[in-house]
C-alpha cells in the first residue's frame, strides 16, 4: 500500500462524522508547537515522530481520522496504522488547513 491508497475524508464528511454518537477518534500527528498554535477541539495529540513507540495508545478497532498541516503527513501515519491492523482509518485531506478554510474560521491558519 502507499500513501495514495490511504482512505480520505473531506472536512465536510468529518464534521458530519464529529456529530454522530459514536464519533471517531480524531488524531493529530503534527508536532508540539503545531498542536500549540491550533488544533480540532477534542483531538488527540500524538505526532508522527512518536507514533512508532506509541502505537499502543490507539485502539485498532476504532475508527480514526488522522490530521496534520495539509495532509501529507497524516497519509504517512494512516498508511503505518493500517499496516499494523488498524481497519478503521483514514486522513483527513487538506488537513487543519482546510478544516480552518470551510469548518472553523476561528481555527487559526499557518
Amino acid at each position: 500500500m502507499s500513501a495514495s491508497d490511504v482512505p480520505t475524508v473531506n472536512v465536510d464528511e468529518l464534521q458530519q462524522m464529529l456529530n454522530r454518537p459514536d464519533p471517531p477518534l480524531v488524531l493529530d500527528v503534527r508536532e508540539l508547537d503545531e498542536w500549540q498554535f491550533c488544533r480540532i477541539e477534542g483531538a488527540k495529540h500524538l505526532p508522527m515522530s512518536e507514533i512508532q513507540n506509541r502505537v499502543r495508545e490507539l485502539e485498532p478497532a476504532r475508527q480514526t481520522v488522522v490530521y496534520c498541516h495539509h495532509g501529507v503527513r497524516s497519509e504517512n501515519v494512516a498508511e503505518f496504522l493500517i499496516s499494523r491492523g488498524f481497519q478503521r482509518v483514514a486522513s483527513l485531506a487538506e488537513g487543519i488547513d482546510a478544516w480552518s478554510s470551510y469548518i472553523d474560521p476561528t481555527v487559526p491558519r499557518y
